[in-house]
């Protein structure tokens, strides 16, 4: 059933049938036709919506291997094919949603390829099914203002937080206010400091070496009243 509907399917979007809001009426009575004279089986509207839902799961997970290095399709057994079991593991640890697609046979890869590509789709640019026909059904109320929001497409989600990266980074680069400097004082105005104590050049030379090294030290010193300054600095270690 599936070639026969994808038979259809690529024959309407080859001629263009294949809209930017979604597959034009007349290719869902097609598609029961030819289904029904070639397998002789009744299908609705909503089976092929279904059905399309399940290429579109295809195309999007199978394709986007496809584009990595170390896949390929495997025409003969209608199958992915990887180079080794660690590019297969890696992906997948990545990839979780592909994790069934390791022996998984999928029949028309060719067709569905074909009705996902924008060669003969009208409009500017192309969707996939499944979101064309969720469109389709549901235009006249996506402005009602109870509706949840249209989840962003993954391309668009990926759009937006580049250009929220890129806003960022801007932003920075733009900022031009300088850093303040910690504060550093002359050792000069600590030695006057020390002078005004008349302590004995070793004591005096042991605590400017201190001082002239730990910034808090100095501002603790000179917090304390004078008469307990000298003391204070004899004892430190």
């Amino acid at each position: 059933m599936d070639t026969a509907l994808l038979d259809t399917l690529v024959e309407h979007h080859n001629n263009g049938d294949h809209a930017q809001n979604g597959w034009k009426p007349h290719v869902y009575n097609a598609c029961i036709k030819h289904v029904k004279e070639t397998c002789n089986v009744d299908i609705t509207k909503d089976k092929i919506v279904g059905r399309i839902k399940t290429f579109d799961k295809h195309y999007e997970i199978i394709s986007k291997m496809l584009a990595q290095s170390g896949f390929g399709w495997d025409s003969e057994n209608n199958m992915v094919e990887v180079d080794s079991e660690e590019v297969w593991s890696r992906y997948v640890e990545a990839n979780k949603d592909a994790s069934s697609y390791r022996n998984k046979v999928v029949m028309n890869w060719q067709a569905i390829q074909t009705i996902y590509s924008p060669d003969h789709a009208t409009g500017v640019g192309a969707r996939t099914a499944a979101e064309s026909v969720q469109e389709e059904e549901t235009i006249v109320l996506e402005d009602s203002p109870d509706l949840p929001p249209k989840r962003q497409r993954t391309g668009e989600a990926i759009l937006c937080m580049m250009g929220q990266m890129k806003t960022s980074f801007d932003d920075a680069l733009k900022t031009t206010e300088p850093l303040p400097m910690p504060k550093v004082t002359p050792p000069t105005e600590i030695l006057d400091a020390l002078k005004k104590l008349q302590m004995e050049n070793c004591d005096m030379l042991r605590a400017y070496g201190k001082l002239i090294v730990n910034e808090r030290l100095f501002e603790a010193l000179m917090a304390l009243p004078d008469e307990l300054k000298k003391p204070w600095l004899l004892t430190l270690p």
